[in-house]
């Protein structure tokens, strides 16, 4: 810590006059609200500038940033955005490419790869989060390897009439179920040299049409997940030790352990004939600057100080968030969330960060609802028709 501290004075040192960085935040836990104010104390007693943070609900940052930057009005950074923001804010030319930065190679480089637009990288990433499998230890004492694996502990532990589930997911989430498209070949957006190509849409190929029918059979065939199993009744089944494996995210874990669960958590099994492992979505949020503003040195050296080894573990500890600094994940090693869900993040999908996605979800969403309303479906017409919808609206 007081090496870090060191290059931060040092760093700040050339700074002859004071100046104000203002921060624009969306943070609203309590935890995290006193974590960002704690890095604002050590940054301006090193710096001697000031810093002025102001809150702004995350749905209005985007809004009043696009307003307010060319002006010379908004804030120097932004603590956080997601990745398909940062995408549209980069596209429309009013956040920075950290083309200067040192700490590329600290990070997770699925959040690397979720930061980065036509080449470039536009934001540092703070934290990462995807779905996985969480198993309740008492009913499935051993993570299961394979797909026959996960279908004979998820039958074994499925009694529908009392209330039972071996297995349990929202099946008409196509958020949540990305991980089926993915291991078959499925893509949202064709990738060319880490630049998307929304010209080549992937949700309509043989394998989106395999990860529909797999989907079906968890319902109808196999008998697991019975219809209008939604997110919330699957983690109430969770909770009440009445469903031994769901999908889920970081964002329920702390119910989980409150209801004194012993948990596991890990990725759900390669699906069978899939060329691929499950690949969930992973969403990163990260610090970015405005491109419009007249301190970028002072405002990509306070960005640093927050993405820091030291500032990733307290921000870690502050609000349970998953960090993507690979040596903190290397020290948290024994936190089984953060160990968990940071093996299935380094090997999930990035989201796609540009606003063409946008056009996606709706249709997407609702051929994969269709998939699962009843038995044997016509997969291939369902995603052509969301495919079609798609592109008569993205540009």
């Amino acid at each position: 810590m007081k090496r870090s501290l060191t290059l931060l004075a040092l760093a700040l040192a050339g700074s002859a006059h004071a100046a104000t960085l203002t921060v624009w935040t969306h943070f609203n836990d309590k935890a995290e609200v006193a974590w960002l104010a704690g890095q604002v104390k050590t940054y301006q007693n090193l710096s001697g500038n000031t810093v002025k943070v102001v809150n702004v609900p995350l749905d209005k940052i985007v809004d009043q940033l696009l307003k307010t930057a060319k002006q010379g009005k908004g804030p120097d950074v932004i603590v956080t955005l997601p990745q398909d923001r940062i995408g549209q804010l980069a596209q429309a030319g009013v956040i920075e490419p950290l083309t200067r930065t040192a700490r590329r190679s600290e990070f997770d480089q699925t959040t690397i790869r979720a930061l980065t637009v036509g080449g470039k990288l536009y934001g540092l990433p703070m934290f990462a989060e995807s779905v996985a499998l969480v198993y309740n230890r008492k009913l499935v004492p051993t993570a299961p390897a394979t797909w026959a694996d996960f279908l004979k502990v998820a039958k074994r532990n499925t009694d529908a009439s009392a209330g039972r589930y071996g297995f349990l997911t929202d099946l008409s989430n196509a958020y949540m179920n990305y991980g089926f498209f993915s291991a078959y070949g499925s893509y949202v957006f064709g990738d060319q040299d880490g630049t998307l190509d929304v010209r080549d849409i992937g949700l309509n190929n043989s394998g989106a049409r395999k990860a529909l029918s797999l989907m079906n059979d968890l319902r109808f065939k196999d008998r697991l997940v019975p219809a209008d199993m939604t997110g919330d009744k699957v983690k109430a089944a969770f909770l009440k030790g009445n469903a031994a494996m769901i999908v889920t995210g970081p964002w329920d874990m702390g119910d989980i352990k409150k209801a004194g669960i012993t948990y596991g958590i890990t990725s759900v099994p390669m699906p069978p004939g899939a060329t691929g492992k499950w690949s969930p979505f992973v969403g990163v949020q990260g610090v970015v600057l405005n491109a419009y503003g007249t301190q970028k040195d002072l405002a990509t050296q306070f960005a640093e100080g927050l993405v820091t080894s030291v500032a990733q573990l307290s921000f870690n500890q502050a609000g349970g968030r998953i960090p993507v600094n690979i040596g903190v994940r290397m020290r948290l090693g024994g936190n089984p969330i953060v160990a968990g869900f940071g093996r299935i993040i380094s090997g999930g999908t990035p989201m796609p960060n540009v606003p063409a996605m946008g056009q996606v979800w709706g249709p997407w969403s609702d051929a994969v609802n269709a998939s699962v309303q009843k038995p044997a479906q016509d997969y291939a017409t369902l995603l052509d028709t969301a495919v079609k919808a798609m592109q008569k609206t993205i540009k």
